[in-house]
C-alpha cells in the first residue's frame, strides 16, 4: 500500500511537539533552554517527571516515523 505524506507534515508536527516539551520542561525548570533538553538526563527533575517522559518520547516517536518516511521515499 502506497501512502503520499506532505513533507512539511512532520516539520511542523516536530515543531509543534519540541515547542510543547520545552514549555512543560519550563514548568518543571524555570530557567532550562531549549539545549537542555538535547540531554534531559542533567536534569534529575525531568528524567523522573512522567510527563516529560512521555512528551519526550512522543517527540522520539516522530522523529524516528520522519527518519522511516524519508528512507522509503528514497528507496522508491
Amino acid at each position: 500500500m502506497k501512502i503520499e505524506l506532505d513533507p512539511n507534515l512532520f516539520e511542523e508536527m516536530i515543531c509543534h511537539q519540541r515547542k510543547k516539551l520545552l514549555k512543560l520542561a519550563k514548568e518543571i525548570i524555570p530557567h532550562i533552554i531549549e539545549d537542555d533538553l538535547m540531554q534531559p538526563f542533567d536534569f534529575p527533575e525531568l528524567e523522573s517527571h512522567p510527563d516529560f517522559r512521555f512528551e519526550e518520547g512522543f517527540l522520539q516517536g516522530l522523529l524516528a516515523a520522519e527518519m522511516a518516511c524519508r528512507v522509503e521515499s528514497l528507496n522508491r
